[in-house]
């Protein structure tokens, strides 16, 4: 019994991970960052994978802080929790 549960939480864990990462992305396509951005190729900007390597191990709040350094990212319209979902997503990517 007592596997079975550990075993439900387990899925529902990574369930909500996956909506998570889901809306990451989304986020990341209506902020407009896939215009300078690719997932695996470099465009005007850093490809996402490239990212998530750079900052492999560290919080999704150093990406943020990092997004919100950046010149190029002056004009993003993107809140701050929309910022916090993309990052996560960044950091999934391998």
């Amino acid at each position: 019994m007592k596997s079975i549960v550990m075993t439900a939480v387990a899925v529902a864990a990574l369930a909500a991970a996956g909506m998570a990462n889901a809306a990451g992305e989304e986020d990341a396509k209506k902020a407009g960052c896939l215009n300078c951005h690719a997932v695996d190729a470099k465009k005007m900007g850093p490809a996402f994978k490239e990212v998530s390597v750079k900052f492999k191990g560290k919080k999704d709040t150093d990406v943020v802080a990092a997004i919100k350094a950046a010149k190029p990212h002056a004009s993003s319209k993107a809140s701050d929790d929309d910022l916090k979902g993309i990052s996560a997503w960044i950091l999934t990517l391998k």
